[in-house]
């Protein structure tokens, strides 16, 4: 008797639900409280139409623009700010959740051999991605609905019905068009860490052509998924079409990735891993070699896309001065210190944003560890002559190195960009300096990782929160007018903002010592704890 493709995916979908009780809520809880927030804390701000007018002003220029993308500022109500300053970002955190969600049911199962059982049950091949499909788009459904009418029972005076589920629906969009591309890339690649390693690229890679269309040419933003999220203009010219392209567009997507599921060999992928040596050279027989080798991919393309970062950021350096030349009411405002100019105080926003997303690839690369524990590898290493110790200090180092190679490519990319366009540019140390600073904050978040890791395996997933919780308060913490302790709280809190403040070395070294704390708590941990096996 034959059974249908998609035989029994009404168990699946209930399955995954099941599965995911937990973690789908925690998303939409983050996602949708954030979204309430901003418009509410604008309003607090900004009260007045005239002073909403002046800050409308004040980020009308191409650095803004190449960050948060464009937005109305003829018409720069409570509704066109909050599209205009979160609209982006909150649509890139939406991507990040589908392509995570979707490489963990599709992909990180059939590797791990749990998709393999479920086909030995009375279920169709096609039926475990198309119940994840539709998980995730009834996900990003209640997410679009419940944003956009959320945003309307604020009853702010320019947050409308249509504004307000044109910005949800926004987002929902956004959510389905990369839970396609996650759903395709995990037929393609071979590994879990490949195909969101490929998902994440073409987030970043939509989000780079987005920055350099808006602030050249705008039609080159239109070939960006970003880009038409930005087109929407909700709150002010309230433009469904690009809704319409990227729901069409998942739709594909859709589609091709049950054709690809349908015609590869189970287990099997489109892109396949290279032979090998036939004998192992001496750096990968150890610990840091046998991470550094499976890490190797992953640690190319994030710093192929800090390299880019830094060059899309340090482009639109050139065009700053001339933007607030002759305004002196723009002038009074940003110019906090005497002797500095303006490029000059854009370059600490700057370097806090490239600083965070520097952050997350090492502890992408400390937490690999753990995913190797969970998976039952890790037995295998300690086995042979190789200590706990050894194994942990080697993924330390690894982690390390990648966030030290990540923080300094994007400061020497934002350099050799504002070279390139600036008649009068800043030296290399000045910019390099502004970046490398961070690194003792990233070294916090690092030994966070690793504490996590040794003493409560699993909450190892906490440390994206403080991550999160890091860039809210720091990158938006004058924005929602937030106290200072609570900035504070954050290791980047504690950055100087070079080169508009000068260098203080007492934060830099508590930092460093708070670091190596952590790190050492966590040795500790390690060394004391069972191996999950």
């Amino acid at each position: 008797m034959f059974r249908s493709a998609s035989d029994n995916i009404g168990s699946l979908i209930t399955f995954t639900l099941r599965k995911d009780r937990v973690r789908i809520p925690l998303w939409l809880i983050g996602i949708i409280f954030f979204t309430i927030l901003i418009p509410l804390a604008l309003d607090d701000m900004f009260p007045t139409q005239d002073e909403r007018d002046v800050m409308a002003e004040t980020l009308a220029n191409p650095a803004v623009t190449a960050m948060v993308g464009p937005g109305d500022i003829e018409n720069y109500t409570i509704g066109a700010m909050t599209t205009h300053n979160m609209l982006l970002f909150t649509a890139v955190v939406v991507g990040l959740m589908s392509i995570l969600l979707v490489i963990r049911h599709t992909r990180t199962e059939e590797e791990d051999g749990l998709s393999e059982l479920l086909l030995a049950l009375p279920v169709g091949r096609l039926a475990n991605l198309n119940a994840t499909l539709f998980v995730l788009t009834v996900t990003n459904i209640v997410l679009a609905l419940v944003s956009g009418f959320s945003l309307y029972a604020l009853g702010l005076e320019s947050m409308d019905l249509e504004g307000s589920l044109l910005y949800g629906v926004a987002l929902g969009s956004t959510g389905l068009f990369f839970t396609g591309v996650a759903a395709v890339f995990a037929q393609v690649s071979e590994s879990s860490r490949g195909a969101t390693g490929l998902s994440i690229a073409v987030l970043l890679l939509a989000y780079f052509i987005r920055a350099i269309g808006d602030v050249s040419n705008e039609t080159i933003s239109l070939f960006s998924p970003l880009g038409l999220v930005t087109q929407t203009k909700a709150y002010s010219a309230n433009e469904w079409w690009p809704v319409l392209f990227l729901v069409g567009f998942s739709a594909l997507l859709f589609l091709l990735a049950n054709y690809l599921n349908a015609i590869r060999d189970w287990g099997a992928a489109f892109l396949h891993a290279r032979a090998g040596r036939t004998h192992a050279t001496r750096f990968l027989q150890s610990p840091i070699g046998l991470f550094f080798r499976t890490q190797r991919t992953a640690f190319i393309s994030w710093a192929i896309s800090m390299l880019v970062l830094g060059i899309s950021y340090g482009s639109v350096m050139g065009d700053l001065e001339s933007f607030f030349q002759g305004n002196e009411l723009l002038e009074q405002m940003l110019i906090a210190e005497e002797g500095y100019s303006l490029t000059e105080q854009f370059i600490p926003a700057l370097m806090l944003v490239m600083g965070i997303l520097a952050t997350v690839p090492p502890i992408m690369a400390m937490n690999k560890l753990i995913g190797e524990e969970k998976k039952n590898r890790i037995e295998s290493i300690l086995a042979a002559p190789v200590s706990r110790g050894k194994l942990l200090a080697s993924n330390l180092i690894i982690a390390a190195f990648n966030g030290f190679v990540m923080i300094s490519l994007s400061g020497i990319g934002l350099w050799l960009a504002a070279e390139a366009v600036m008649e009068d540019s800043f030296s290399f140390g000045t910019i390099y300096g502004a970046s490398l600073v961070f690194y003792p904050a990233m070294l916090v978040m690092i030994g966070a990782a690793l504490f996590l890791i040794g003493v409560a395996p699993r909450f190892t997933g906490l440390i994206w929160v403080y991550v999160v919780f890091s860039f809210i308060t720091n990158y938006l913490g004058g924005l929602l007018d937030l106290p200072e302790w609570i900035e504070k709280l954050s290791p980047f809190g504690h950055i100087p903002a070079l080169p508009v403040e000068k260098m203080e070395w007492t934060p830099i070294v508590l930092l460093i010592s708070v670091a190596a704390i952590l790190i050492i708590l966590g040795f500790i941990g390690y060394r004391k704890r069972d191996i999950e096996g």
